[in-house]
């Protein structure tokens, strides 16, 4: 990552780097605008508890003993998604949107496991496999409504999850090209929302549930993390420790809610991400530098592999499907002799 006038900024390795500013040019855009956080851990492991840990601060017993069973390519435990309403499923302090329901705030989900204030159009979209920058419009449908009623939602949910990528299977489009589509759809969103009237009181938090092992020469579970509001430090760089129960915490604080258990009530707040100097600045989308109807050659590299795994769905892969889908996406990139740098865990938070 570097600053507006090309000096490296914040912890990184360029070594690893498989989505650069070529392929992201608004996600970089953002960090650099706004704040780069480059301390930032997602708690979840993988998907299955890393959703929970983003609504919710907190995994139920249930699905912390039976994820590692079907990620291991073991089968499917018997529960439903839906609105997380399986039993097994439900975790005691509810869900962020469960306190803005009990605290009378109004919310909106555009979010694929929850029918709660869900968006329909969203939902439909979703179901038809729209690609996340096509998707991203009916956001900014509903925030002009939102303007002409002069009212919106106190809080709201959204999954963007095209850079999950289909690897390099055959006839998909291209990992770079899904997650270009991904990145366009944060840039329009940010746009609309910094261009509204409602810009002044807004704050946009965007991570990932997991990190599932990318390489970094840091931690595993260190991930992309974004900020983004009148209110945050402009320019700056946050070295901060935090953790996705550190973003869920700052926005309880935000709303005035309570914390949903004693992890995000423990973490820390992303105070030195925040100024109480608002700069109002909006903020310009950056297009697209690459085509974004690119698909994968029938001789891509581990083409045959990728055949084998499903991706109907986000979030549906064994442990071996990730680690083949991890070594295809770097080989695919880096090339066939750029040795893959495995995965790193560290026990310290800190900085090696």
């Amino acid at each position: 990552m570097r600053d507006k006038n090309g000096k490296p900024i914040g912890n990184g390795d360029p070594n690893l780097t498989l989505f650069g500013e070529k392929i992201s040019p608004n996600h970089h855009a953002l960090a650099r605008q706004f704040v780069l956080l480059d301390n930032t851990y997602c708690n979840g492991e993988v998907s299955l508890d890393g959703h929970h840990w983003s609504n919710a601060a907190y995994v139920p017993d249930a699905m912390q003993r039976m994820w590692p069973s079907q990620y291991g390519g073991k089968g499917t435990p018997p529960y439903r998604y839906g609105d997380f309403g399986d039993p097994l499923a439900e975790t005691p302090g509810g869900r962020i949107w469960d306190l803005c329901q009990q605290k009378g705030l109004s919310y909106r989900t555009y979010y694929y496991h929850v029918n709660k204030n869900r968006s329909e159009e969203w939902a439909a979209a979703r179901a038809a496999h729209m690609r996340d920058y096509e998707a991203a419009e009916i956001f900014l449908s509903d925030i002009a409504e939102f303007e002409a009623k002069d009212t919106m939602p106190r809080f709201m949910v959204m999954a963007l999850s095209e850079d999950h990528t289909n690897g390099t299977r055959p006839g998909s489009f291209t990992p770079q090209a899904c997650v270009a589509s991904n990145d366009l759809a944060l840039g329009k969103i940010v746009e609309a929302c910094s261009k509204s009237k409602f810009w002044k009181e807004m704050a946009i938090f965007v991570i990932e549930d997991d990190a599932q092992n990318g390489p970094d020469h840091v931690d595993a579970h260190r991930t992309v993390a974004l900020v983004i509001s009148p209110f945050t430090r402009r320019g700056a760089v946050d070295s901060t420790f935090y953790t996705t129960c550190s973003m869920l915490r700052t926005m309880e604080l935000i709303l005035g809610l309570p914390p949903m258990s004693q992890y995000d009530a423990s973490a820390a707040p992303m105070y030195n991400t925040f100024t109480n100097k608002p700069d109002l600045t909006a903020y310009t989308l950056v297009p697209p530098r690459i085509a974004l109807d690119a698909k994968n050659p029938s001789w891509a590299f581990a083409a045959d592999r990728m055949k084998r795994i499903d991706f109907s769905e986000p979030d549906q892969l064994t442990v071996a499907d990730e680690d083949a889908l991890n070594r295809a996406l770097w080989h695919s990139i880096k090339g066939t002799k750029t040795v893959y740098p495995g995965i790193t865990r560290r026990a310290s938070s800190g900085y090696p």
